[in-house]
């Protein structure tokens, strides 16, 4: 992973001052959004807006712009005009691997994000995940619900196999997956108990609707120094069990093996980008 994802925060483009302000936010990237969150008469001033925005600096954080469908009288003006100057471009409602297939020809030099919020679009997250112009899958689970006519429940048991399948299919082909939103912005002890679920599952991170958000996301998808710590003794043991001409090592009474290293790796590889992006 070249940089974090524990936050990603959701900024209106019609609104020219919490742009600029997250330009001091502490989120790892930021979903600068043309869809949901402008008005149809608010479109096209967003879109100019937006635009004049991304000339500012945003330091580290990865700049992702989520236009509007390219079924919408908007979509296609929106993908030529972000075609560079974003770090990615978002798709929504992705269901098939050739929705991509456009909107990689209006933008052919930009990674491509795919909003997964739609039934098609968990029944054929393998091959979304596949396309060649992907980067990352967002998870819309706010849509997905409605969709699916789910209930609200604190363990999200609704979700999870829409959620397993995404995990899935962006593990295997090695795409950045992050988490849907927690709507209770509020309820700080509702968002660590999903955050941490989420993080137990194998999300690289959580989208985001407010500024209060942050800390917790960026605290729980962060590596603790447990685990950091536990990271470099289990690699280090390892290595002198190498050394020794043994395949295993054990560390706190818990066999080491190679793929226990190689977790504990990439462990290191998250906090030091980590602290770089907090540099």
């Amino acid at each position: 992973m070249a940089r974090p994802y524990r936050s990603v925060l959701y900024i209106p483009a019609a609104n020219a001052r919490a742009m600029e302000k997250a330009r001091t936010l502490a989120a790892d990237a930021i979903i600068f959004d043309l869809e949901d969150a402008v008005a149809p008469a608010e479109k096209a001033g967003a879109r100019e807006l937006l635009a004049e925005a991304l000339r500012s600096d945003f330091g580290g954080r990865a700049r992702i712009v989520r236009i509007n469908g390219l079924d919408t009288e908007w979509g296609e003006a929106d993908a030529r005009a972000f075609a560079t100057g974003a770090d990615a471009v978002l798709v929504p409602k992705v269901s098939r691997g050739e929705d991509l297939d456009r909107v990689a020809a209006l933008v052919p030099q930009t990674p491509l994000w795919a909003m997964m919020e739609t039934a098609g679009g968990m029944l054929n997250a393998a091959e979304i995940a596949r396309h060649p112009r992907l980067q990352a899958m967002v998870m819309g689970t706010n849509d997905l619900a409605k969709e699916l006519n789910a209930r609200f429940r604190p363990d999200r048991l609704p979700m999870m196999q829409g959620l397993g399948m995404c995990l899935l299919a962006a593990k295997a082909h090695g795409k950045i997956i992050v988490d849907g939103v927690f709507n209770a912005f509020k309820d700080q002890d509702g968002l660590r108990a999903e955050c941490e679920q989420g993080r137990d599952m194998g999300f690289d991170g959580k989208t985001l609707i407010h500024p209060s958000q942050l800390e917790i996301a960026n605290e729980v998808f962060a590596p603790s120094m447990t685990e950091i710590e536990l990271s470099r003794r289990q690699i280090a043991a390892f290595e002198e069990a190498t050394a020794q001409g043994k395949g295993v090592a054990v560390v706190d009474g818990k066999i080491v093996e190679n793929l226990h290293v190689a977790t504990a790796r990439a462990t290191l590889d998250l906090a030091d980008a980590i602290a770089r992006m907090d540099a």
